[in-house]
């Protein structure tokens, strides 16, 4: 017999079958072919946990074995064992019927040999599974990195267009704020709150990110209506109104994970929990969550700093009208996160 060269001498092959002396003779195959790491295993009941550890890269089962027998080794293997993993299985029996060949691959063997088994056969097929066991492991590996790039890529994309807009969004306050940092107030107040309601850490981050972008749609509003020192007209008004459709339909030219959100709070940062908000008069818990603590944030902030038309408020000032608004303009929970966060 014609010694065949080994490519994969450290390939984790498995045996199982309940007659020892073919054990035997398969390990004397695989060791004069240079195989190194392979076991024999000859009671069935055991098989499963050996291969949970040993995870091998291939089986050769005997079919016809006390329970759990072949077939039901091979269902547990396919299906919960290593289910969607590429592990092919050489099922050995002793019957040449088409039927019972049939039902040994529908049951998820990879191949089929006959008892007794040849030695050179069994080396090839051997081999054969195992170099296509290695292109998928290949490819399996090249796609985990794929999707990661893309991964990656995206999350650059999305904190690059969060980059922009929250430039974009600074620029827009500079024109009614001299500092320029009221969106940043508003997104360490907001995520402050969020974090008090019992959120999770990545929603708090979320928040933080996309808060500043509140006011993006200011952008969109002319001076002289938005640098105006006095009261505005309801004409004024309604155009001052439109800065949150306009936001919303900047942030809506972005598709990136936290772009849904950040629309969401640029277009009902100024709805109100009894439903007199705009720009479409929703109430109560149709106000999405992260528009209805912007909101209280947004407030705040805008109260205790000067603006081209009002003073500042003090801080005292600013608290005692939030709580008088509770429950009407702002939802009553978000409120009491608010109080617990300024006064700690």
């Amino acid at each position: 017999m014609i010694k065949l060269g080994n490519t994969f001498a450290d390939a984790r092959i498995c045996i199982l079958d309940d007659d020892t002396d073919n054990v035997s003779f398969l390990k004397s195959i695989l060791e004069w072919s240079g195989y190194t790491n392979y076991v024999g295993i000859s009671d069935s009941s055991t098989a499963l946990s050996s291969f949970k550890a040993y995870r091998p890269d291939l089986i050769i089962l005997d079919l016809h074995m006390p329970k759990p027998t072949g077939y039901d080794l091979l269902k547990s293997i396919r299906e919960d064992e290593f289910p969607g993993e590429y592990l092919p299985v050489i099922a050995l029996t002793g019957d040449v019927t088409m039927e019972t060949k049939t039902k040994t691959l529908n049951a998820g063997a990879t191949d089929f040999l006959i008892k007794p088994v040849d030695a050179l056969e069994i080396l090839l097929r051997i081999r054969n599974l195992l170099e296509a066991r290695q292109m998928h492991l290949q490819l399996s590996r090249y796609q985990e990195h794929l999707e990661q790039e893309v991964r990656d890529r995206t999350a650059d994309l999305s904190l690059a267009h969060l980059g922009a807009l929250a430039a974009l969004a600074r620029a827009g306050e500079l024109r009614d704020d001299d500092t320029g940092e009221h969106t940043h107030r508003v997104s360490d107040v907001a995520a402050g709150i969020a974090r008090l309601l019992g959120k999770e850490g990545s929603y708090v981050e979320a928040i933080r990110i996309t808060a500043p972008l509140h006011d993006v749609g200011k952008i969109a509003i002319p001076d002289s209506i938005l640098l105006k020192p006095g009261k505005l007209t309801p004409e004024e008004f309604e155009v001052m109104k439109g800065h949150t459709t306009a936001g919303a339909q900047i942030l809506s030219t972005i598709e990136a994970p936290t772009m849904n959100l950040a629309r969401s709070i640029a277009l009902s940062h100024h709805e109100r929990w009894n439903g007199t908000g705009y720009p479409h008069g929703i109430a109560n818990e149709e106000i999405p969550l992260s528009a209805r603590i912007v909101s209280v944030a947004d407030v705040y902030d805008a109260l205790t700093h000067e603006r081209p038309y009002k003073r500042a408020w003090s801080h005292e000032d600013a608290v005692t009208e939030i709580k008088t608004m509770s429950g009407s303009f702002f939802d009553p929970r978000i409120v009491k996160a608010f109080l617990e966060l300024v006064e700690s």
